[in-house]
């Protein structure tokens, strides 16, 4: 990919762009210190949807430190660092965007990793300064460090969780010496990577987060600094698509809260209610479905919107659904189109490891697909990644913040597909049961 263009499966996305218009929510990830936070800060800044108060609350020795925009936290403020994920929201005249501002400290990557869940697209920050690519020649060769263990850890994991568009922003170009070639060292080492990893770029970008070059407005040194001519940041994000839902995969609803009215309260004729989100396909009346675990089948009588209005429902939005006969129907069980699944009770998967305790085999878990929770043991590990060199290597435990490929036996069978098919149907999270402490996100391989 030509750094200094959009790469060319994204301009072809952009052509034929689906939803633009909805508000599009991404996160900013990367190492520690790489500038998230001033980022975001310049964002909110440069269009305008930051108050004069608010301005004048984050000054610090007669200049704006745009960092505390969105580091609320005590401990941020003291330490410099982001710790939990803060959302922003702010909008162009032609968008609305829900900001994430992942913690790139590699204790906090719980945090980023449920940002990046719901995320539509991904802002992957690289400190040009901490790399040292001012294309110093040693021995007749040019002197490279590698990316950033973080920058290369967060962008795995955001491919991982299917983030739609992943874009590489080179921060603090205006701090080297040749920022030109700094950048052009840094894109051959983002596309090298990438490519190894199988990642694909959405495009990269240089900026200067401080001083709001290439952000909102193009640099004011020269029109094609660091040999780019593409947009801006923002102008970037004003063309990115939003995660298509699950549409296409058989209807699925994980039932969520049970409502029950009198016969003349409501329109439901006396029926309970079952509330939740469709996570595939959609709903309509007359549709069968078949309860899980229970396997009893029943007709949908009448659907509900979230405003209560009957109507059909597709997948990411709020239904009520009345069926056509009492069943015994509670919060965790899944309404799901007859036939279309195959309930398991062993799935292969890939974890991001989360937790202080490393990951054995044999040790149980509670595991919580939608909202249904089932124990789950760990059969066994299958590898870990290398984050490095990006091979699979054996191994007997994973500590914190490793990726890695495991088998789980669950206590009792689930509905589930490949997260590559389904994002709300591939994922599970397990939960420590002595601490409660969430351990690891999980996504569902194809059986082997």
């Amino acid at each position: 990919m030509n750094a200094t263009t959009l790469a060319p499966d994204l301009t072809e996305v952009l052509n034929h762009a689906g939803d633009t218009g909805t508000a599009l929510r991404f996160i900013t990830c990367g190492s520690v210190d790489d500038g998230k936070s001033t980022l975001i800060g310049r964002l909110l800044v440069d269009s305008k949807t930051v108050l004069q108060d608010q301005l004048a609350g984050v000054q610090r020795g007669g200049e704006t430190d745009l960092a505390l925009l969105t580091d609320g936290l005590s401990a941020e403020r003291e330490q410099g660092i982001t710790i939990d994920v803060a959302y922003r929201y702010f909008s162009t005249a032609k968008r609305k965007f829900i900001i994430g501002d992942a913690p790139g400290h590699e204790q906090y990557t719980r945090n980023m990793v449920t940002a990046a869940s719901a995320a539509d697209a991904a802002v992957v920050l690289v400190d040009a300064t901490k790399l040292g690519w001012a294309g110093e020649v040693l021995d007749g060769e040019v002197i490279q460090q590698d990316l950033l263990p973080q920058t290369r850890r967060h962008t795995l994991l955001c491919n991982l969780l299917r983030v739609q568009s992943i874009v590489f922003a080179v921060n603090k170009l205006d701090a080297m010496d040749d920022a030109d070639l700094a950048f052009e060292r840094i894109s051959s080492a983002i596309n090298g990577f990438a490519e190894a990893a199988g990642v694909a770029v959405a495009a990269i970008v240089p900026i200067s987060a401080l001083k709001g070059w290439n952000v909102a407005t193009h640099c004011t040194e020269r029109a094609d600094w660091c040999g780019y001519s593409g947009p801006t940041l923002l102008e970037l994000l004003e063309q990115l698509p939003v995660t298509a839902q699950d549409e296409a995969v058989p209807f699925a609803f994980p039932v969520q809260w049970v409502e029950k009215f009198s016969s003349s309260a409501d329109t439901s004729q006396g029926r309970r209610i079952f509330w939740g989100r469709v996570a595939s396909g959609h709903v309509e009346p007359g549709q069968r479905v078949t309860v899980l675990p229970s396997n009893q089948t029943a007709t949908v009588a009448q659907v509900l919107s979230h405003t209560r209005q009957p109507k059909t429902v597709h997948a990411g939005h709020s239904a009520g659904i009345v069926l056509d006969r009492e069943l015994d129907v509670s919060r965790g069980d899944w309404l799901l189109a007859p036939d279309a699944f195959e309930p398991v009770r062993e799935i292969t998967a890939t974890v991001a490891w989360l937790d202080d305790e490393p990951l054995v085999a044999g040790r149980i878990y509670w595991a919580l697909q939608g909202h249904r929770w089932v124990k789950a043991k760990v059969a066994r590990i299958i590898d870990r990644v290398n984050i490095t060199t990006l091979e699979s290597e054996p191994t007997a435990q994973l500590e914190a913040n490793a990726i890695g490929d495991i088998v789980l036996a669950l206590q009792q069978p689930l509905a589930v597909l490949p997260f590559s098919q389904s994002r709300a149907l591939g994922s599970l999270v397990l939960v420590d049961t002595a601490t409660n402490k969430t351990s690891a996100a999980v996504l569902v391989q194809p059986a082997s």
